[in-house]
């Protein structure tokens, strides 16, 4: 999360010889592969084995496997050990702006992000796991002059932001163990909890108050209390929250807006056809 954040872009044209038209020829052929790959994957949800991405599109498994890394790397497919298989990973997400746009979870929480903004005066967010991280998905703003600002497609650490608190809280003792275990408890500043005993002992805590709270361990100066929006499953969908400086947000108020934060992910859950667990 950000107070200001500016952002750029930069184009490059360069005059084609017939060597480079060649090489882009090879290139061009390789990403229509690989979206190719990602198209009937998408069309899966459970995931394909590589030898069936391979047959379906008519590819060597020796290429396939080859794009399949590649794509990996830029977290664009994930590799599920449990069943074999192939599935689409979180950054399709974040370089799709359509996706954000039609995605049925920010279209209904939008009209209570926003009321939440009004009845707590800070900026609210909306969040999901990819691996160790979050990432936000949408904010609704403070009116304040002062105010938290996180663009979406921003990720932060789980053990040290609200939302991925709240979200380790709702998971199953194995995922959490799994995350602790292959993140880095990374320090950003001095509450930062890097202790994994003290990790688990803060989401026990968590799971009695009902939601999660970030005491300026991600960034100083900086509180958030988070809550969860759950699946049909009465698994954990996204994470909620409330953000704002320390200077408005007392530790007290802290835990008021928790259970603010609390109710209003309760009615997105019952609104997006989910259920809490129990």
């Amino acid at each position: 999360m950000e107070l200001i954040s500016h952002y750029g872009t930069k184009r490059m044209v360069q005059a084609e010889t017939a060597n480079t038209v060649s090489v882009r020829t090879g290139q061009v052929q390789s990403l229509t592969r690989a979206l190719s790959i990602l198209n009937v994957i998408a069309e899966n949800p459970p995931g394909l084995s590589l030898t069936a991405i391979a047959k379906s599109l008519t590819l060597a498994p020796s290429t396939t496997h080859r794009l399949l890394t590649t794509l990996q790397e830029e977290r664009y497919v994930q590799y599920d050990r449990d069943s074999s298989r192939w599935q689409i990973a979180m950054q399709a997400f974040v370089t799709g702006n359509g996706f954000l746009v039609s995605r049925d979870l920010v279209t209904v929480a939008r009209p209570y992000m926003r009321r939440l903004m009004e009845l707590s005066g800070e900026t609210v967010n909306l969040a999901i796991a990819d691996g160790g991280k979050v990432i936000y998905l949408a904010q609704v703003e403070s009116r304040e002059m002062m105010r938290v600002f996180s663009k979406p497609g921003n990720s932060v650490p789980m053990h040290c932001s609200g939302v991925g608190k709240a979200i380790l809280m709702a998971m199953g003792a194995r995922d959490v163990a799994r995350i602790i275990e292959t993140q880095s408890l990374i320090k950003l500043t001095d509450k930062t909890i890097t202790d994994p005993k003290l990790l688990y002992d803060e989401l026990s805590s968590s799971r009695k108050l009902g939601f999660a709270v970030d005491d300026e361990e991600h960034a100083i100066g900086l509180r958030c209390a988070a809550a969860i929006i759950y699946d049909e499953h009465a698994e954990p969908l996204a994470g909620l929250s409330i953000s704002g400086p320390a200077a408005r947000i007392s530790k007290d108020r802290l835990l008021e807006l928790g259970r603010i934060t609390v109710e209003v992910a309760t009615e997105i859950t019952a609104a997006l056809g989910g259920r809490p667990p129990g």
